[in-house]
């Protein structure tokens, strides 16, 4: 099969899904032209909103391709939500499970069937402040250096002003009207992978060549330059955690400074009641 239909259940999410879209958000869509018109491809976008899945799904059911989703396991259990993405014919992933491989399978086997499985290499939100691509998972590569299919980089921007990821409040922040970016970029030159064994090293040199395409594609989007380097969430944990280390073991050091103790005292017992303080001095 050269590509997947669009089916019933994929054109009732549409007729749901965009009247509301139209009416909200204004969009500009950039790109369309590197979605493949037949086989089975690979779009990797990165993710600074939890309503990027609707954003990016709009612009791609337009171009007639609609892609498969893997998304957390959860999702699927139940309620409309549930229902829909089972009839979807989303990708469950199960995540730090002996079924977590079940995903890549079941993507491989979806572009070897000619559909569009859409990855989102991060895994989750973006946890750079100023909202670029952090370093990617390997999932895609792993799919990509197995169906060799094209793989499209895609960025979004503008769903975040609406739902900034992680704010205190979860409210959308409709008005003034914002406009949904989506922009699409060539395919992924992974040739120089092919027929390489997927080490460890491999894996993630491909990951950054996708998610570098996708920063590439983000930076044109925004109209400014990318980071050098993409932000790396378990460093800046580890830096977070040794300055609060170093922090507590200075102020553990100042209290053991010599004489520190009397002045501590001193000062516990200026703050203290007179009846404590003549107690004290007795």
């Amino acid at each position: 099969m050269s590509r997947r239909r669009i089916g019933f259940w994929y054109r009732l999410a549409a007729v749901i899904c965009k009247p509301p879209l139209l009416v909200l958000f204004k969009r500009d869509w950039q790109g369309m032209e590197h979605i493949p018109a037949d086989g089975g491809f690979i779009t990797a976008v990165n993710h600074n909103s939890y309503l990027d899945p609707l954003a990016y799904a709009h612009y791609q059911y337009n171009t007639g391709r609609v892609p498969r989703f893997l998304a957390k396991s959860g999702l699927f259990k139940s309620g409309f939500v549930g229902l829909m993405m089972r009839r979807l014919e989303q990708i469950p992933v199960y995540r730090e499970t002996t079924d977590a491989a079940t995903a890549f399978r079941a993507a491989v086997a979806a572009i070897d069937k000619g559909e569009c499985v859409a990855f989102y290499p991060e895994g989750t939100l973006t946890r750079d402040p100023e909202m670029w691509p952090m370093q990617g998972k390997t999932g895609a590569a792993r799919v990509a250096l197995l169906t060799k299919a094209p793989v499209i980089p895609v960025a979004q921007w503008g769903a975040n002003a609406v739902m900034p990821p992680y704010a205190k409040e979860k409210k959308l922040r409709l008005f003034p009207r914002k406009t949904l970016r989506v922009k699409a970029g060539p395919p992924v030159d992974l040739s120089e992978f092919y027929g390489k064994e997927p080490t460890a090293e491999v894996l993630r040199a491909v990951t950054e060549t996708i998610m570098a395409a996708i920063t590439e594609q983000l930076a044109l989007l925004r109209g400014e330059p990318a980071p050098a380097e993409p932000y790396d969430y378990r460093k800046a944990i580890a830096r977070e955690r040794r300055a609060a280390r170093e922090a507590a073991r200075a102020a553990t050091d100042a209290l053991m400074e010599p004489g520190r103790g009397g002045a501590v005292a001193a000062t516990e017992r200026a703050g203290s009641s007179p009846q404590a303080q003549e107690d004290d001095s007795k």
